[in-house]
């Protein structure tokens, strides 16, 4: 799969983060709006990198966890 596609897929799932992969190849997320001071207490991060597609939507799950967000719900 491109690295394309693996961004606007990880951007679908990701809304309030933005997603790009840098020039040296890591992958990066940013949120949207600044984290509360409640998000940092428990450790949450407004941007995070990882080595590839796969870690940084790891990365962006246990930020979503930490947070207590909800998971978006699919479409079936």
């Amino acid at each position: 799969m491109s690295f394309d596609r693996h961004l606007a897929e990880i951007a679908r799932e990701f809304p309030d983060w933005t997603i790009w992969r840098s020039d040296a190849g890591r992958w990066w997320a940013t949120r949207h709006h600044p984290l509360t001071s409640a998000q940092r207490d428990v450790g949450c991060a407004m941007t995070i990198d990882a080595d590839g597609p796969e870690e940084l939507r790891e990365h962006l799950r246990v930020q979503r966890e930490r947070s207590g967000e909800a998971e978006p719900e699919t479409d079936t």
